[in-house]
Protein backbone atom coordinates (compact mmCIF):
# COMPACT_ATOMS: atom_id res chain seq x y z
CA UNK A 1 0.00 0.00 0.00
CA UNK A 2 1.00 3.54 -0.80
CA UNK A 3 0.79 4.23 3.22
CA UNK A 4 2.98 1.32 4.80
CA UNK A 5 5.00 2.14 6.70
CA UNK A 6 4.16 5.73 7.75
CA UNK A 7 2.71 6.54 11.64
CA UNK A 8 0.53 9.19 12.88
CA UNK A 9 4.22 10.89 13.48
CA UNK A 10 5.85 10.48 10.51
CA UNK A 11 3.33 11.13 8.05
CA UNK A 12 3.19 14.88 8.92
CA UNK A 13 7.16 15.11 8.91
CA UNK A 14 7.66 13.40 5.52
CA UNK A 15 4.94 15.27 3.73
CA UNK A 16 6.68 18.29 4.61
CA UNK A 17 10.16 16.70 2.75
CA UNK A 18 8.18 15.20 -0.04
CA UNK A 19 9.61 16.66 -3.61
CA UNK A 20 7.33 18.42 -5.80
CA UNK A 21 6.47 16.97 -9.20
CA UNK A 22 5.69 18.64 -12.00
CA UNK A 23 3.26 18.23 -14.48
CA UNK A 24 5.56 15.84 -16.73
CA UNK A 25 6.72 14.01 -13.93
CA UNK A 26 3.26 13.39 -12.12
CA UNK A 27 1.45 12.34 -15.66
CA UNK A 28 4.01 10.11 -15.86
CA UNK A 29 3.54 8.62 -12.06
CA UNK A 30 -0.29 8.26 -12.62
CA UNK A 31 0.40 6.50 -16.21
CA UNK A 32 2.53 4.31 -14.72
CA UNK A 33 0.02 3.24 -11.87
CA UNK A 34 -3.00 3.37 -14.05
CA UNK A 35 -1.50 1.32 -17.27
CA UNK A 36 0.82 -1.01 -15.16
CA UNK A 37 -0.06 -0.87 -11.44
CA UNK A 38 2.99 0.34 -10.36
CA UNK A 39 2.94 0.91 -6.26
CA UNK A 40 6.18 2.18 -6.85
CA UNK A 41 4.88 5.44 -9.13
CA UNK A 42 1.88 5.22 -6.74
CA UNK A 43 3.78 5.73 -3.57
CA UNK A 44 5.86 8.58 -5.33
CA UNK A 45 2.62 10.39 -6.46
CA UNK A 46 0.77 9.85 -3.19
CA UNK A 47 3.71 11.15 -0.78
CA UNK A 48 4.12 13.83 -2.71
CA UNK A 49 0.65 15.61 -2.30
CA UNK A 50 0.03 13.85 1.21
CA UNK A 51 0.88 17.86 2.32
CA UNK A 52 -2.35 18.93 0.63
CA UNK A 53 -4.33 16.20 2.07
CA UNK A 54 -2.94 17.66 5.49
CA UNK A 55 -3.70 20.84 4.36
CA UNK A 56 -7.17 20.01 3.75
CA UNK A 57 -7.73 18.07 6.80
CA UNK A 58 -6.12 20.70 9.25
CA UNK A 59 -9.46 22.79 7.76
CA UNK A 60 -11.95 20.49 9.53
CA UNK A 61 -9.85 20.40 13.09
CA UNK A 62 -12.72 22.95 14.67
CA UNK A 63 -14.91 20.04 14.68
CA UNK A 64 -13.68 18.15 17.53
CA UNK A 65 -12.26 15.21 15.36
CA UNK A 66 -8.38 14.46 16.03
CA UNK A 67 -5.95 15.48 13.75
CA UNK A 68 -4.44 12.45 13.07
CA UNK A 69 -7.57 10.65 12.42
CA UNK A 70 -8.14 13.71 9.64
CA UNK A 71 -5.20 13.02 8.48
CA UNK A 72 -5.60 9.32 7.64
CA UNK A 73 -8.80 9.56 6.17
CA UNK A 74 -7.46 12.49 4.30
CA UNK A 75 -4.67 10.19 2.93
CA UNK A 76 -7.31 7.63 2.29
CA UNK A 77 -9.07 10.34 -0.16
CA UNK A 78 -6.15 10.73 -1.45
CA UNK A 79 -5.45 7.05 -2.35
CA UNK A 80 -8.63 6.98 -4.31
CA UNK A 81 -8.25 10.08 -5.82
CA UNK A 82 -4.78 8.30 -7.24
CA UNK A 83 -6.94 5.53 -7.95
CA UNK A 84 -9.70 6.63 -10.53
CA UNK A 85 -7.32 9.96 -11.99
CA UNK A 86 -7.42 9.86 -15.66
CA UNK A 87 -3.85 11.87 -16.66
CA UNK A 88 -4.96 12.01 -19.95
CA UNK A 89 -7.61 14.80 -19.81
CA UNK A 90 -5.35 17.36 -18.91
CA UNK A 91 -5.93 18.14 -15.37
CA UNK A 92 -3.35 18.55 -12.90
CA UNK A 93 -3.14 15.91 -10.26
CA UNK A 94 -3.88 18.17 -7.14
CA UNK A 95 -6.90 20.05 -8.63
CA UNK A 96 -8.79 16.61 -9.02
CA UNK A 97 -7.26 15.03 -5.83
CA UNK A 98 -8.83 18.27 -3.60
CA UNK A 99 -12.18 17.46 -3.67
CA UNK A 100 -11.71 13.82 -2.79
CA UNK A 101 -9.45 14.39 0.10
CA UNK A 102 -12.31 17.18 1.23
CA UNK A 103 -14.82 14.70 0.74
CA UNK A 104 -13.39 12.01 2.21
CA UNK A 105 -12.41 14.09 5.50
CA UNK A 106 -16.48 15.58 5.44
CA UNK A 107 -17.56 11.95 5.64
CA UNK A 108 -15.67 11.08 8.31
CA UNK A 109 -16.25 14.35 10.44
CA UNK A 110 -20.23 13.99 9.92
CA UNK A 111 -19.83 9.94 10.99
CA UNK A 112 -18.15 10.94 14.41
CA UNK A 113 -19.67 14.32 15.09
CA UNK A 114 -23.24 12.81 16.70
CA UNK A 115 -24.27 9.78 17.61
CA UNK A 116 -27.70 11.00 15.23
CA UNK A 117 -26.43 10.94 11.83
CA UNK A 118 -26.85 14.65 11.07
CA UNK A 119 -25.98 15.05 7.50
CA UNK A 120 -27.84 12.27 5.13
CA UNK A 121 -28.17 14.14 1.85
CA UNK A 122 -26.35 16.85 -0.36
CA UNK A 123 -28.25 19.78 1.37
CA UNK A 124 -27.74 18.86 5.37
CA UNK A 125 -24.13 18.60 4.06
CA UNK A 126 -23.91 21.91 3.07
CA UNK A 127 -25.66 22.97 5.72
CA UNK A 128 -23.65 21.34 7.99
CA UNK A 129 -20.34 22.84 6.97
CA UNK A 130 -21.64 26.27 6.00
CA UNK A 131 -24.00 27.34 8.16
CA UNK A 132 -21.91 29.07 10.42
CA UNK A 133 -19.98 30.92 8.39
CA UNK A 134 -23.04 31.93 5.98
CA UNK A 135 -24.63 33.73 9.18
CA UNK A 136 -21.59 35.60 10.32
CA UNK A 137 -20.68 36.52 6.69
CA UNK A 138 -24.68 38.11 6.37
CA UNK A 139 -24.38 39.92 9.56
CA UNK A 140 -21.40 41.35 8.68
CA UNK A 141 -22.43 42.76 5.18
CA UNK A 142 -25.67 43.96 7.15
CA UNK A 143 -23.44 45.99 9.72
CA UNK A 144 -21.27 47.11 7.29
CA UNK A 145 -24.59 48.81 5.28
CA UNK A 146 -25.75 49.28 9.41
CA UNK A 147 -29.01 47.15 9.30
CA UNK A 148 -29.49 44.44 11.28
CA UNK A 149 -31.24 40.99 10.35
CA UNK A 150 -33.69 39.35 12.21
CA UNK A 151 -33.12 35.44 12.67
CA UNK A 152 -35.89 34.71 10.26
CA UNK A 153 -34.13 37.35 7.48
CA UNK A 154 -31.01 35.61 8.38
CA UNK A 155 -32.68 31.37 8.06
CA UNK A 156 -33.96 33.02 4.69
CA UNK A 157 -30.67 34.59 3.41
CA UNK A 158 -29.10 30.94 4.50
CA UNK A 159 -31.36 28.74 2.56
CA UNK A 160 -31.68 31.08 -0.39
CA UNK A 161 -27.80 30.58 -0.62
CA UNK A 162 -27.49 27.39 -0.23
CA UNK A 163 -30.88 26.01 -2.31
CA UNK A 164 -32.23 24.69 0.80
CA UNK A 165 -35.38 25.29 2.84
CA UNK A 166 -35.50 27.67 5.68
CA UNK A 167 -37.11 24.50 7.72
CA UNK A 168 -34.10 22.64 7.06
CA UNK A 169 -31.89 25.27 7.79
CA UNK A 170 -33.86 25.52 10.82
CA UNK A 171 -33.49 21.69 11.62
CA UNK A 172 -29.53 21.81 11.56
CA UNK A 173 -29.53 25.27 13.87
CA UNK A 174 -31.19 22.54 16.42
CA UNK A 175 -28.92 20.05 15.60
CA UNK A 176 -25.68 22.29 15.93
CA UNK A 177 -26.82 24.17 19.09
CA UNK A 178 -27.20 20.85 21.16
CA UNK A 179 -25.10 17.78 21.88
CA UNK A 180 -25.82 14.05 22.44
CA UNK A 181 -26.94 12.98 25.74
CA UNK A 182 -27.51 9.80 27.33
CA UNK A 183 -31.46 8.85 28.73
CA UNK A 184 -29.72 7.61 31.50
CA UNK A 185 -27.77 10.58 32.58
CA UNK A 186 -29.16 11.99 35.81
CA UNK A 187 -31.03 14.78 35.87
CA UNK A 188 -29.27 16.03 38.80
CA UNK A 189 -25.66 15.85 40.41
CA UNK A 190 -27.50 13.91 43.12
CA UNK A 191 -25.92 10.21 43.18
CA UNK A 192 -29.65 8.43 43.68
CA UNK A 193 -31.15 11.29 41.28
CA UNK A 194 -33.66 10.00 38.18
CA UNK A 195 -32.32 9.71 34.68
CA UNK A 196 -34.08 11.11 31.82
CA UNK A 197 -35.03 8.48 30.81
CA UNK A 198 -37.24 8.13 33.79
CA UNK A 199 -39.44 11.27 31.92
CA UNK A 200 -40.32 9.29 28.83
CA UNK A 201 -44.07 7.91 28.80
CA UNK A 202 -44.79 4.62 28.70
CA UNK A 203 -46.70 3.84 25.68
CA UNK A 204 -48.19 0.43 26.46
CA UNK A 205 -51.71 0.52 27.91
CA UNK A 206 -52.06 0.80 31.76
CA UNK A 207 -53.72 -1.38 34.24
CA UNK A 208 -56.98 -0.37 33.68
CA UNK A 209 -56.82 -0.38 30.37
CA UNK A 210 -55.66 -3.66 30.21
CA UNK A 211 -58.86 -5.26 32.60
CA UNK A 212 -61.49 -2.86 30.56
CA UNK A 213 -59.67 -4.69 27.30
CA UNK A 214 -60.04 -8.30 29.15
CA UNK A 215 -63.51 -7.71 30.36
CA UNK A 216 -64.63 -6.23 27.22
CA UNK A 217 -63.07 -9.34 25.00
CA UNK A 218 -64.08 -11.58 26.93
CA UNK A 219 -68.04 -10.04 26.23
CA UNK A 220 -67.90 -9.77 22.71
CA UNK A 221 -66.42 -13.63 22.57
CA UNK A 222 -69.04 -14.93 24.30
CA UNK A 223 -71.98 -12.78 22.58
CA UNK A 224 -70.05 -13.93 19.20
CA UNK A 225 -70.35 -17.49 20.50
CA UNK A 226 -74.23 -16.77 21.27
CA UNK A 227 -74.64 -15.72 17.95
CA UNK A 228 -72.84 -18.44 15.87
CA UNK A 229 -74.60 -21.33 18.03
CA UNK A 230 -78.10 -19.96 15.63
CA UNK A 231 -76.35 -21.00 12.24
CA UNK A 232 -76.27 -24.08 10.63
CA UNK A 233 -73.35 -25.97 9.82
CA UNK A 234 -72.82 -24.38 6.68
CA UNK A 235 -73.83 -20.83 7.49
CA UNK A 236 -70.81 -21.17 10.57
CA UNK A 237 -68.23 -22.81 8.04
CA UNK A 238 -68.92 -19.71 5.40
CA UNK A 239 -68.96 -16.88 8.43
CA UNK A 240 -65.79 -18.75 10.02
CA UNK A 241 -63.97 -18.52 6.32
CA UNK A 242 -64.93 -15.14 5.45
CA UNK A 243 -64.75 -12.99 8.68
CA UNK A 244 -62.99 -15.04 11.72
CA UNK A 245 -59.81 -16.09 9.07
CA UNK A 246 -56.82 -14.63 8.76
CA UNK A 247 -56.96 -14.70 5.37
CA UNK A 248 -60.50 -14.50 4.45
CA UNK A 249 -61.81 -16.81 1.57
CA UNK A 250 -63.30 -15.62 -1.96
CA UNK A 251 -67.20 -16.24 -2.39
CA UNK A 252 -65.40 -18.30 -5.73
CA UNK A 253 -63.45 -20.89 -3.45
CA UNK A 254 -66.40 -21.38 -0.88
CA UNK A 255 -68.54 -21.74 -4.19
CA UNK A 256 -66.26 -24.06 -5.56
CA UNK A 257 -65.41 -26.10 -2.25
CA UNK A 258 -69.25 -26.25 -1.57
CA UNK A 259 -70.66 -26.54 -5.12
CA UNK A 260 -72.02 -24.03 -5.27
CA UNK A 261 -72.52 -20.33 -7.05
CA UNK A 262 -71.14 -17.36 -5.65
CA UNK A 263 -74.59 -15.95 -5.40
CA UNK A 264 -75.51 -18.94 -3.49
CA UNK A 265 -72.83 -18.26 -1.23
CA UNK A 266 -73.43 -14.69 -0.81
CA UNK A 267 -76.96 -15.27 -0.08
CA UNK A 268 -76.29 -17.94 2.74
CA UNK A 269 -73.43 -15.47 4.24
CA UNK A 270 -76.03 -12.50 4.22
CA UNK A 271 -78.68 -14.96 5.69
CA UNK A 272 -76.09 -15.66 8.53
CA UNK A 273 -75.91 -11.95 9.39
CA UNK A 274 -79.45 -11.76 9.62
CA UNK A 275 -79.84 -14.50 12.05
CA UNK A 276 -76.71 -13.02 14.02
CA UNK A 277 -78.40 -9.95 14.38
CA UNK A 278 -81.44 -11.28 15.59
CA UNK A 279 -80.00 -13.68 18.18
CA UNK A 280 -78.02 -10.46 19.95
CA UNK A 281 -81.42 -8.78 19.87
CA UNK A 282 -79.31 -5.02 20.03
CA UNK A 283 -77.30 -6.77 23.49
CA UNK A 284 -74.00 -6.73 21.83
CA UNK A 285 -73.28 -3.66 19.60
CA UNK A 286 -69.55 -3.89 19.63
CA UNK A 287 -70.15 -6.80 17.09
CA UNK A 288 -72.19 -4.05 15.00
CA UNK A 289 -69.27 -3.72 12.28
CA UNK A 290 -68.56 -7.27 12.24
CA UNK A 291 -71.91 -7.80 11.09
CA UNK A 292 -72.17 -4.89 9.10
Amino acid sequence: MALDGYTDQTLPRQARAAELLDAETETRLARAWRDNRDEAALHRLITAYMRLAISVAAKFRRYGAPMNDLTQEAALGLMKAAEKFDPDRGVRFSTYAVWWIRASVQDYVLRNWSLVRTGSTAGQKSLFFNLSRLKAQFTREAAAEGRSLSQAQLTAKVAEELGVSPGDVAMMEGRLGGMDMSLNAPQTSDSDGREWIDLLEDEAPGAEAQVSERHDGAQVRAWLGRALGVLSERERFIVAARRLSDEPRTLESLGCELHLSKERIRQLESGAYAKMKRALAGQAGELALFLA
